[in-house]
Order: structure tokens, then C-alpha cells, then sequence
């Protein structure tokens, strides 16, 4: 198993606790982002810079994705496509999301992205906070200790 981390909206602090993580437990990392990110100095953890465009991140993220493997994103079609290659997904928020939830997510996400393509205003993520930190170690925690 190895952890993908869509690296371009990814909080921080999600980076930090997963950092600690894959240095606890020797486990592979890679980010993947649009724009530069700074090394961790360790062969543990690698980054990919993939070209600019709408979606290379997601399709490399996708192309990486081997059965059993965690990925990091919001990305909730990134997440439905993870998924169906036999993946998991923790948001930065500490959501799990699975073959059992992920079409309910992606169905909402659709009907939101509609209504806001028709001049109706929705929310969308809140601030990052101490909670969502939480909520994130907590499930990566859970998540680890189960499949490692």
C-alpha cells in the first residue's frame, strides 16, 4: 500500500499528520500537484509535478492507483474513479469514502455543480479548522490500523 495525496488543495496540517504517519510505519508516499511542492527530504516521500490542465493531476493520481492503496483528496470525482480501480479515499476533512457512499457524494456534488451552473450560490468548504484536523488523524488512524 501506498498513499496518494492530491497535493494542490491539500491542507497543511493533513500534509504534517501524514508525513509523521508514513515515517511511523515506513510506508510510500507521493504527492501529485499542478504546482511545486517542497520536499520532505526522504525517500519515503516523493513528489510529481505534472503539467498545467485541467484534470492531469487527478489523471495521474488515477494512473498511480493500485489496489489497496490511500488517497488524499476533496476531489469527488478524483475519489469515484480511485475507488472503482480498488482504492480508498480520506478527505482532508476525515471523511472515508468507499464503493458504499461514493456515488451518493458524486450525485450531490453533480446536483450542486448544476445549480451553480444556473446562478444559484452553494457553499462550499468551510475554513479548515482544529476539528477537521482532528476528524482527519482520527480516520487515517482507524484507516492504517486496519489495513497495515
Amino acid at each position: 500500500m501506498k498513499i496518494l495525496v492530491d497535493a494542490d488543495a491539500c491542507p497543511k496540517p493533513v500534509k504534517e499528520i501524514l508525513k509523521r504517519a508514513v515515517f511511523r510505519l515506513k510506508i510510500k508516499m507521493i504527492l501529485v500537484a499542478n504546482t511545486y511542492i517542497p520536499s520532505f527530504e526522504s525517500v519515503l516521500i516523493s513528489s510529481i509535478k505534472v503539467l498545467d490542465g485541467p484534470d492531469k493531476a487527478d489523471d495521474r493520481i488515477v494512473e498511480l492507483t493500485e489496489l489497496g492503496d490511500l488517497i488524499i483528496t476533496a476531489d469527488i470525482p478524483l475519489a469515484d474513479r480511485v475507488i472503482e480501480k480498488g482504492g480508498f479515499v480520506i478527505t482532508p476533512y476525515g471523511v472515508f469514502l468507499s464503493k458504499h457512499n461514493i456515488k451518493e457524494k458524486l450525485a450531490m456534488r453533480n446536483f450542486k455543480d448544476e445549480l451553480r451552473n444556473s446562478g444559484v450560490e452553494t457553499k462550499g468548504f468551510p475554513p479548515f479548522g482544529v476539528k477537521n484536523k482532528q476528524a482527519f488523524a482520527k480516520e487515517l488512524d482507524s484507516f492504517l490500523a486496519k489495513h497495515l
